[in-house]
């Protein structure tokens, strides 16, 4: 993986800019979407020559191949894209609008979908291309008050594993990036918060969101060290369907494996009772 071109959505802070970081470090040419002018600069600075931001909300989508197609004009062929790009919902889900989850799976699950199917044609032809999807250990796991977070995040990984089943024959690997807890703003300002106003969940959701402010920005997870697994991960000759990453992410997945083996064996004589005889 020498001298490639990434294509990274949402490089203005957070992984998207560690991941940016972490490619631009490894001498690889960036191609970052940002959502403002000043982003534009900010990003290119960090490695002029290398480092081309370009201006795209993803949630537009009729933007989306346009602009894909003007990057490989003046760019070259796009080797790796990672679909970073999304926020974080919280609310419990009876507090939360339909607009809410409607914003929330346009931005987490469509755009990335519309990005994929920009960059695949490109792709397919040279039978060669990594995408990587930023899901997270929330498309595995579940916390209450991230309920719609969560589909979406289960959303796109299930996309991404069945996507990838109809690319690898094609050269073309698929691989969900499924980060823990890490040290950025996904707590803090770029979350968004549906407001409380049935005081039946306050004893389950006033602990966790103040929880979950409070620990905002002293996460485990370095975002730096998330850069150098993702550099692993498009170097492989074969990459995972999916990566989790961090001990917090490892010990939940582990302990919901667990618990689904338990509870599909307890109910094992029910799942079978329902086949023909």
């Amino acid at each position: 993986m020498k001298n490639k071109t990434f294509l990274i959505t949402g490089v203005s802070s957070g992984l998207g800019k560690a991941f940016a970081e972490g490619a631009l470090g490894a001498d690889h040419t960036v191609i970052g979407t940002v959502r403002k002018p000043e982003a534009a600069a900010a990003f290119e600075a960090l490695a002029p020559g290398r480092a081309h931001a370009v201006i795209l909300d993803v949630t537009r989508f009729d933007d989306v191949a346009s602009t894909v197609s003007e990057i490989a004009r003046k760019y070259g062929a796009i080797d790796v894209l990672v679909n970073n790009a999304g926020y974080g919902q919280e609310g419990i889900l009876e507090e939360s609008s339909i607009d809410d989850l409607r914003r929330q799976f346009e931005t987490n699950v469509f755009a990335p979908v519309a990005m994929i199917k920009a960059v695949l044609p490109g792709m397919r032809e040279r039978r060669s291309g990594r995408i990587i999807n930023v899901t997270s250990m929330g498309g595995f796991i579940t916390m209450p008050g991230i309920a719609y977070y969560c589909g979406s995040k289960f959303a796109l990984e299930g996309i991404s594993e069945a996507l990838g089943k109809e690319l690898r024959p094609l050269g073309i690997f698929v691989t969900a990036l499924a980060p823990g807890q890490f040290r950025t703003d996904w707590a803090g300002r770029s979350m968004e918060r549906a407001p409380r106003t049935i005081s039946d969940y306050d004893a389950i959701m006033d602990p966790i969101r103040t929880a979950r402010q409070t620990k905002s920005g002293q996460q485990p997870g370095d975002p730096a060290k998330a850069a150098q697994a993702l550099l692993t991960l498009v170097e492989s000759e074969n990459p995972p369907t999916r990566l989790f990453l961090g001990g917090d992410a490892l010990k939940l997945v582990g302990d919901k494996i667990e618990s689904m083996k338990s509870e599909i064996a307890s109910w094992q004589e029910t799942t079978l009772s329902t086949d023909f005889a």
